[in-house]
């Protein structure tokens, strides 16, 4: 039996979002007098949720609450006027996403972006694929790596998690794959490496968006 449905991440898997995430993160911090970070520095600052982003991107000394808090909705502010300056789909994937709806295999998005800012994101940059379900962070459901997202999406298709490919870029979503026991796949486009992938359970690696068709149609 092959897989039935695909849940992608959003950030370094659909979309090329550094460095509009990048670009905010920076013109914040230099607002505040901070020094700033390279773009490539923000590929292991981000994946875990803006929470996680602002503190590994404000000097350790200014880790108060306060701070944090400010800093959090000063970025967020930032990032919604500026998210889609150079943000885009990675090349090949319009043309994945247009096969897999030929094929009438579901889809999904599954991000730790807030759900409201992954809704826009998907709805502006990827609104030509009819995705069944594009879930961001929201109150009442841990962040990715915890699986219940996942699992939230697999009970709304009525699949078990096994006949579900899981796809994503970083470490944390091949362990939210293997926690919700669907099967991980690690893009290597995205903002990690393969030596990361493979340590957390990856177990396929694809270089091209149209690679994830020969995984799908293999049986299980």
């Amino acid at each position: 039996m092959q897989q039935q449905a695909v849940i992608f991440d959003l950030d370094g898997t659909l979309l090329d979002t550094l460095e509009d995430l990048a670009d905010s993160g920076n013109s914040v911090l230099a607002r505040y007098g901070f020094a700033v970070h390279p773009t490539d520095a923000y590929r292991y600052f981000v994946g875990d949720g803006i929470d996680a982003l602002v503190r590994r991107i404000l000097p350790q000394r200014t880790h108060d609450q306060s701070t944090i808090d400010e800093f959090t909705e000063a970025y967020r502010e930032e990032y919604g006027r500026r998210w889609d300056r150079k943000t885009r789909p990675y090349d090949g994937i319009e043309e994945l996403l247009g096969v897999l709806t030929v094929q009438k295999i579901r889809i999904a998005v599954l991000s730790n972006k807030p759900d409201g800012v992954t809704k826009k994101c998907v709805g502006e940059l990827l609104g030509g694929w009819a995705f069944d379900v594009v879930m961001g962070h929201h109150e009442g459901i841990a962040r990715k790596p915890d699986p219940a997202a996942a699992l939230q999406i697999a009970e709304r298709w009525g699949l078990p998690p096994s006949r579900i490919v899981y796809v994503g870029d970083t470490a944390t979503d091949m362990q939210t794959a293997v926690a919700a026991g669907m099967y991980p796949v690690g893009v290597l486009w995205g903002f990690r490496t393969e030596e990361e992938l493979r340590a957390n359970g990856a177990k396929v690696l694809i270089r091209q968006p149209a690679e994830l068709l020969g995984v799908l149609k293999k049986p299980v």
